[in-house]
């Protein structure tokens, strides 16, 4: 019996040592990290795989405390659970190995028990959730950049709308009138000065054409006005009521090369003209007033002069001789005064006739021949090679024209200096221009040159009389006759000024 006793125990025993052989080898080769851990949350036994997990050489992580490679708070607690449930099932946990970045895990524990049900320990294995959490991670840092991206699109779609009612607030309570027409020549848009304007709303005309407005009763005369395609004008004055007249221009809106319509401008300058009508009225009559004195003081001088009332020695001439001389220039500037007043009012009469030009030239150039001597010019005029065609020509305005031209030119050529009057011309028109190489107008001064009383800096030093207003006359007669006038200046070299009259085209004889 004793015998088969001892038989019986030594392979029991033969059983358990292959038993622990064989959960040694199943513990060693298992590809699940795990490791042993004793109440002192020691690590006392690891196998290869949580080795590697934790990035330490064989047999380096013996005798680690598990803390080193775990949150210390959240191991501590998982520890305190497995001891108190026996258990820890798929809890999730930040890893920390070796000199590496942390990864996601789940911990699965389970207490380890001696004799007498004692507590020696648990086991701790560890499920790398890296493939599973990183993506979730990435995932979730997409949906917040995405979230950010929305919020600052919302943003930006608020400031956008706040601007753009602010833009609105602007423009619909701009003084001046805005009418905005798209790249199909609809009209868009019409601000709240203009409808006024007009006397029309917004819904009634919006997303019409151009072509339709033209038969808008309110619309129209502003369309016939700037065109049906809404053509290039720039401060035109259009007369809309007889208390209201407004300063037309329209601009081309373009955007990256593209056309994305035409805006119209509406300017009231009803106010400004009825100022302006009031000063050229005032004008009007103080030179009127002022003229027939001065004609009464002209003719008393004259008789002084000629002797009709009584003999007077040289030095009451002198004194007379320059009193007649600035009597002469004060009713030239009546004169011209008046002249601009019938300007501005409509009254400046015009007598064209048909005739040839180069001997209303030519009459101006002789006019100068001894003003130019005087002061030791020299005065060339170049007369064209063929026969000109003739024009239709107010003979006496004309004339002032050449006249202002070539006493400008004589008035302010150095000594010696050298002028030069043009003609030549084409079927459409004849060119005439008056060329001089004295003081020149200042670049910053050019573009006040044919505005009223304007004179140049340079000028005013050199010569203190003058009214400004030939230029201003001289343009607006040559407008009238339906021609142009320019002009190119150096300051100190050369100034050339120019002007054209249509040519009138020869009647064909049966």
């Amino acid at each position: 019996m004793t015998k088969e006793k001892d038989k019986k125990i030594s392979l029991l025993l033969e059983d358990i040592s292959f038993l622990e052989s064989y959960i040694h080898d199943l513990f060693v080769f298992s590809p699940l990290p795990i490791c042993f851990i004793n109440p002192l949350n020691i690590i006392l036994e690891a196998n290869p795989a949580f080795e590697k997990i934790a990035n330490f050489a064989f047999g380096e992580i013996i005798g680690e405390t598990i803390e080193k490679l775990f949150d210390k708070e959240e191991i501590k607690k998982l520890i305190q659970d497995t001891l108190e449930q026996g258990f820890v099932e798929g809890r999730e946990i930040k890893f920390f190995p070796k000199k590496k970045e942390s990864i996601f895990c789940q911990v699965f524990t389970r207490n380890r028990t001696g004799e007498e049900s004692e507590t020696t320990g648990c086991f701790l294995a560890v499920f790398d959730l890296t493939k599973i959490k990183k993506p979730e991670e990435e995932l979730k840092k997409a949906e917040i950049a995405l979230l950010n991206i929305l919020e600052d699109v919302k943003e930006a779609r608020k400031k956008s709308e706040e601007e753009k009612n602010k833009t609105l607030a602007i423009i619909n309570n701009f003084t001046d009138g805005l009418l905005v027409f798209n790249a199909e020549n609809k009209l868009s848009f019409i601000n709240s000065t203009a409808e006024g304007f007009f006397n029309l709303k917004t819904r009634d005309v919006k997303n019409k054409s151009a072509l339709e407005l033209v038969e808008d009763p309110n619309l129209g005369p502003l369309i016939d006005f700037v065109g049906k395609e809404i053509q290039g004008v720039f401060r035109k004055e259009m007369v809309l009521k007889n208390n209201l007249i407004l300063e037309v221009s329209t601009i081309s809106m373009t955007g990256e090369e593209k056309n994305l319509g035409n805006l119209i401008i509406l300017h009231d300058i009803t106010r400004e003209k009825l100022v302006e009508r009031i000063k050229t009225e005032f004008v009007s009559l103080a030179a009127h007033q002022l003229r027939t004195p001065l004609s009464a003081i002209k003719w008393t001088l004259k008789m002084l002069l000629d002797g009709d009332l009584g003999e007077i020695n040289k030095e009451q001439r002198e004194f007379i001789e320059k009193t007649y001389v600035s009597n002469e220039r004060m009713i030239s500037l009546i004169n011209d005064l008046l002249d601009v007043t019938r300007i501005e009012e409509g009254r400046y009469v015009y007598r064209p006739v048909l005739t040839d030009l180069e001997p209303v030239v030519q009459s101006a150039f002789d006019f100068f021949q001894d003003e130019v001597k005087k002061r030791k010019l020299k005065m060339e005029f170049k007369k064209p090679e063929n026969k000109l065609p003739k024009v239709m020509i107010d003979v006496e305005k004309i004339g002032l024209v050449i006249q202002n031209l070539i006493e400008n030119a004589v008035k302010y050529s150095s000594p010696e200096g050298q002028i030069t009057i043009s003609l030549k011309g084409n079927r459409k028109e004849i060119e005439c221009s008056v060329t001089d190489n004295g003081v020149g107008i200042p670049k910053d001064q050019q573009e006040r040159v044919f505005t009223k009383f304007f004179r140049g800096v340079n000028v005013r030093r050199m010569d203190t009389e003058g009214s400004g207003l030939g230029l201003f006359i001289t343009k607006n007669i040559v407008e009238a006759h339906g021609g142009r006038i320019w002009f190119k200046s150096e300051e100190k070299k050369e100034t050339t000024f120019f002007f054209t009259i249509p040519a009138q085209k020869e009647k064909k004889r049966n």
